[in-house]
């Protein structure tokens, strides 16, 4: 069998569309996934999330682990969770064991308990191909530019050396 060169995470939290324009504008994030994602047991219905894969040596798991929970309401319970499970769907036992460890130790940077829970990934159904990479196709759309661009421009100060500036479609200072 032979081994992937770059690991690989699914994400679910908020709108598929936001994650994904968050994770395409990271250093480090080689592929990005928009789509939506399978667990098993009490999580087998499809809930919006990428798939994305990176490379540890310019980006590490706690960095993606620490946006992810900051770029969705990894702390809040709604009426939409079956459609936006906030959650890592991992692909091994280990991944599993490291991401939660991690959660734990950015527990205190959050003043709300994170909900955010790991699930075994099941399966992928991609968007259709009009919805993929909905942000850098349509940055001046209402929904790009009230829920999408504030997203970006927190990372672009929290985050400044994980992000591609060349990618950003507005003024960065």
């Amino acid at each position: 069998m032979i081994k992937e060169q770059f690991p690989k995470i699914a994400l679910g939290g908020g709108c598929h569309w936001c994650t994904e324009a968050v994770f395409s504008s990271l250093l480090g994030v080689y592929n990005v996934e928009q789509g939506f994602v399978s667990s098993t047991r009490d999580n087998t219905n499809f809930s919006e999330a990428i798939i994305l894969k990176y490379k540890p040596e310019i980006i590490s798991l706690k960095t993606l682990v620490n946006i992810h929970l900051l770029t969705h309401k990894s702390t809040s319970y709604h009426s939409f969770r079956e459609k936006y499970r906030s959650a890592f769907y991992v692909f091994s036992s280990n991944q599993k064991k490291e991401i939660e460890e991690i959660i734990i130790a950015l527990q205190s940077n959050f003043t709300k308990p994170i909900i955010t829970k790991v699930h075994p990934f099941s399966e992928f159904k991609p968007s259709k191909e009009e919805f993929k990479n909905y942000y850098y196709n349509n940055p001046n759309k209402p929904f790009c530019k009230t829920y999408i661009t504030p997203k970006l421009q927190m990372l672009l100060s929290t985050f400044s050396k994980q992000i591609n500036t060349e990618k950003l479609p507005y003024e960065k200072h």
